[in-house]
């Protein structure tokens, strides 16, 4: 799953262009003027391509969006839900793992695993506490925080569904040509 951030991945459709038919998508805009027609142009692309996009608690909704949620916003899960959205959810320990759960999000976002040039990543939990952290969570996680192609192995058998990237899954959809 890729994962935009507006500094460091600033052309977030030149990405979404690149991505296999079936990944996932989340764009968070953080404030950024241009949310809106970046949210709607992803939508555009995500249908021509067969992505599953998710729109940031901070962007523009777009039709057939899912939703991704920072922790602190789990409280909204169930409303989204009940309009018939995918919601996931960030979480950065045990406790907001179990709220997303209660909560009925589909899947967490769990970070940071390795270390992250996110800035508001904390200190990495490494591949043992995230498996344990998911384990005992009981809902379908992504291992987010620094997930490369070298330290990505070492998340064989803990239990993730998938991997999510910033910058180092940019980096490879550039090398790719289309």
């Amino acid at each position: 799953m890729l994962v935009t951030d507006p500094e460091r991945t600033p052309k977030p459709a030149r990405l979404a262009r690149r991505l296999p038919r079936g990944c996932g998508l989340i764009y968070r805009a953080f404030g950024s003027p241009k949310a809106a027609k970046t949210a709607r142009k992803l939508g555009r692309i995500a249908v021509e391509r067969g992505l599953v996009l998710l729109i940031g608690a901070d962007a523009v909704r777009v039709k057939g969006a899912g939703v991704h949620l920072p922790e602190r916003m789990a409280h909204r899960v169930r409303a989204l839900k009940a309009r018939g959205l995918l919601v996931t959810i960030a979480a950065h320990s045990l406790p907001a793992i179990i709220r997303a759960r209660r909560c009925g999000a589909d899947a967490v976002l769990v970070s940071p695993v390795f270390a992250s040039n996110s800035r508001s990543a904390g200190p990495p939990m490494g591949p043992l506490r995230f498996a344990a952290l998911i384990r005992a969570g009981r809902l379908p996680a992504y291992a987010l925080g620094g997930v490369t192609t070298k330290n990505a192995p070492r998340l064989l058998g803990t239990g993730a569904v998938g991997l999510a990237g910033v910058e180092a899954f940019a980096a490879a959809l550039e090398t790719l040509r289309t």
